[in-house]
């Protein structure tokens, strides 16, 4: 495994970016984002089409709330203080040392896939849903000047961001692409390693995604996501929450389903790590964080029944062949 190299702190005193990160670990109130009107839904009564808007509506309200000042809300549009203990404390200090606040605060991951990828000098990166661009730019620095990283994301606020944090960041190897992750606009075999950071969960269509992350990659290219998994049966009333799946819990794969839908597109070894497995405490957290109203979801009861069942975990796969010059 490789560890990210050091940097100097030329563009962030490291007491900015540590604001940063205390602003976000408090930021989970009311004020912080708006919740859309379609969210008091059921999943099963939304399409993949206005499911997806009202992921792109959150997100886009996210982006603007970092924009003004804030933070990127926790969980899901929240009704209560707290912090979120899926989306905190993901990235070390000497990591992020010299990027912009922002794209800390802009963070909704569950993961940090730059750290658990092993990305060479020269390779070509793609971050599926790459918000503020925060694995973008750490990327960025992994491969170094003679590759790139791209990210991809669908909304028009999170794309700003991500290109001013860039800016500020004074990153050059790096293109955000405005697209779906069901249709990545990419030619094909043209990334060596696919990232992404609890977003694949968010998506209606996984198998898809999954397809086309198998297109863009290059023979023998790697598939190495954050994301957030589940062990065994989750409460029905879970799976029925929109604010649940923008939280990215409903919509999480069983981890057999998640290995199986890989394999199906044509993935080999497979590898599914978890890299933290949430307890009652936390499901308690974090769905303090969540307006529940109106889901049926009670925050006792359903804590006892996902305890341990929930994970973020690191997920492997390659795609068959021999990369270029092997």
């Amino acid at each position: 495994m490789n560890t990210q190299p050091s940097v100097s702190n030329s563009t962030l005193p490291a007491s900015n970016l540590e604001n940063g990160q205390q602003a976000k670990a408090s930021c989970c109130g009311p004020e912080c984002c708006g919740t859309p009107a379609a969210q008091a839904e059921s999943v099963q009564t939304l399409d993949p089409a206005a499911l997806r808007e009202v992921v792109q509506a959150k997100y886009g309200e996210a982006a603007r709330s970092v924009q003004k000042g804030g933070a990127a809300c926790c969980g899901g549009s929240g009704s209560g203080g707290g912090r979120d203990p899926i989306t905190s404390d993901l990235y070390e200090a000497a990591q992020t040392a010299g990027l912009p606040a922002e794209a800390m605060l802009a963070s909704l991951g569950c993961g940090n896939p730059t750290m658990l990828a092993s990305l060479e000098p020269g390779e070509v990166v793609l971050d599926l849903g790459s918000g503020g661009g925060i694995d973008v730019l750490l990327s960025a620095r992994r491969v170094g000047p003679t590759g790139k990283a791209y990210g991809l994301d669908m909304t028009d606020d999170m794309l700003a961001l991500a290109r001013e944090n860039q800016r500020k960041a004074g990153v050059e190897n790096v293109e955000f692409l405005k697209g779906e992750i069901e249709a990545i606009p990419l030619p094909g075999d043209t990334v060596d390693v696919i990232i992404s950071n609890c977003v694949i969960n968010l998506s209606a269509d996984k198998r898809q995604v999954l397809a086309e992350a198998f297109r863009v990659l290059r023979p023998g290219g790697r598939f190495a996501v954050s994301d957030v998994v589940v062990r065994g049966e989750m409460p029905e009333t879970l799976r029925r929450s929109v604010e649940l799946w923008i939280g990215c819990v409903a919509g999480a794969l069983e981890e057999a389903e998640y290995g199986r839908l890989l394999a199906e597109v044509g993935f080999e070894q497979i590898e599914i790590e978890p890299t933290r497995i949430y307890r009652a405490e936390d499901a308690r957290e974090f769905l303090a964080t969540t307006d529940l109203a109106g889901t049926g979801v009670d925050p006792e009861s359903v804590s006892a029944d996902v305890d341990g069942k929930v994970m973020s975990a690191f997920v492997r796969a390659r795609k068959p062949g021999r990369p270029a010059g092997a």
